[in-house]
């Protein structure tokens, strides 16, 4: 799959290819867009901030769509949430934001938590639109800027370390923020 992603990194049109799965992961498609994202970066590593720019971009445009989507149309979506099995990730997401508010956009954003969970969530709670951007901004560049460099540092040996890292780091980001939200 990397050989055809990189061949794809070579196409006219694959900074659209690439915007768009980051903005349809973001409200409704299962597949991140670090699955493009990295290979992409190691066939053309001088690009690659320019694509992490791009994934954010359309990434927190896709947000802001799910976002709508929460506020306009939640009743349509949990049928779907129900079918897919995510009920209770859906339930999770609404007791996190009713904790802690824009943090755990921010942290939805970083880590390997659905973010498009939280991006309808936001809107079915009306959370603050302009505080959604923010965090979301925050977040999901931190997120893609963040795998821009393990490529460009590591090359092809972290390709095949990018993921699991990167739900290893996602997932102490969680709990360094959970540590000092009891403790601070």
């Amino acid at each position: 799959m990397n050989k055809r992603v990189a061949e794809w990194a070579d196409r006219p049109n694959s900074n659209r290819i690439l915007a768009g799965l980051s903005f349809a992961e973001s409200s409704f498609f299962p597949i991140p867009p670090d699955v493009m994202l990295a290979p992409m970066t190691l066939a053309h590593p001088n690009r690659g901030w320019y694509y992490a720019t791009i994934v954010t971009i359309a990434s927190v445009l896709g947000g802001i769509f799910g976002y709508f989507i929460g506020l306009y149309g939640i009743e349509f979506v949990e049928p779907i949430f129900a079918e897919w099995g995510m009920v209770g990730a859906y339930e999770d997401a609404q007791t996190l934001f009713s904790q802690y508010g824009i943090w755990i956009v921010f942290l939805a954003g970083f880590s390997p938590i659905p973010y498009k969970l939280f991006t309808i969530t936001a809107g079915a709670l009306s959370m603050s639109l302009p505080l959604f951007i923010v965090a979301s901004l925050i977040g999901r560049g931190a997120r893609f800027y963040l795998v821009v460099a393990f490529v460009r540092w590591g090359g092809k040996h972290i390709l095949n370390m990018e993921r699991a890292w990167m739900v290893r780091i996602g997932w102490i980001t969680v709990l360094l923020a959970a540590i000092y939200y009891f403790l601070g």
